[in-house]
């Protein structure tokens, strides 16, 4: 896989274990309750900065299919997919479905033109089965994904190797999984090993979930490392963004992508 039309680093993964490494307290959470009653209320908001979203945007532009099926799972009102996605949906030549906790959310979600999936992946990690249950696709390999995406929710999965296992078995070969990375969260819903180390191993980690759920192929994509490049700063002169760039504080988002195929 290349980084698309941009030079982003790629860092191959090397699995790093024989066997599975991590204890079930790795997956607790200081925040238990029912993940629905957590979800109940629509957050119309992003979770990752502007100058995020538009490099999310762009990577997204040379990575993704314009035909097929594609699925954005823990996805919300907003999937970041650039215009060419959202205009291939649009003519029926790209299938995409939505997987969420929030049906407001995924209802104000204009891209999802192939179904809307309640799914609590914490409670049911079975994408596959849930996917074929609204006929969203078939048994065949040619009637499965070509690619899924997910924006800065992997920590929050309680059993992510079910969930990215089940994910495989509904990708036809070839396709491929796209797991976005920064360093923002519900820390009372993130999994525990995830707030107890920092973003290297977070990465590394989700390296390991896709590596034990048969995954191939595993890159770690680093599309931002947090500071402003030229293109994110403004001059002194240039309203407050200036001023805190001027005084040192630009910074932005980090921002890394963990793919795989299978």
């Amino acid at each position: 896989m290349s980084a698309g039309s941009h030079d982003w680093p790629v860092k191959q993964y090397t699995p790093r274990y024989s066997s599975w490494p991590y204890n079930p307290s790795d997956f607790t959470r200081q925040d238990s309750s029912p993940d629905a009653s957590f979800y109940s209320a629509p957050r119309l908001l992003t979770h990752i900065d502007d100058a995020a979203i538009t490099t999310l945007c762009t990577y997204y532009d040379g990575t993704l299919p314009r035909r097929g099926k594609i699925l954005d799972f823990c996805s919300s009102w907003i999937s970041h997919y650039p215009r060419p996605i959202e205009d291939a949906a649009a003519n029926g030549e790209l299938k995409v479905i939505g997987m969420g906790m929030n049906k407001a959310e995924l209802e104000a979600n204009k891209v999802l033109n192939t179904g809307r999936l309640l799914i609590d992946l914490n409670d049911n990690p079975d994408i596959s089965a849930a996917l074929q249950k609204a006929d969203a696709i078939s048994d065949d390999d040619a009637g499965k994904l070509d690619a899924s995406t997910n924006v800065v929710s992997i920590d929050y999965l309680t059993q992510p190797v079910e969930v990215l296992k089940s994910l495989r078995e509904a990708t036809k070969t070839g396709g491929s999984v796209h797991l976005t990375i920064s360093n923002r969260c519900f820390p009372t819903k993130a999994i525990s090993k995830w707030l107890r180390v920092e973003e290297e191993e977070r990465l590394l980690m989700v390296g390991d979930f896709l590596h034990f759920a048969g995954w191939q192929n595993i890159e770690i994509v680093e599309l931002s490392n947090g500071k402003a490049g030229a293109s994110d700063q403004a001059s002194p002169q240039q309203g407050l963004q200036g001023i805190m760039s001027w005084m040192g504080m630009n910074s932005r988002d980090p921002l890394w992508v963990v793919r795989a195929t299978k």
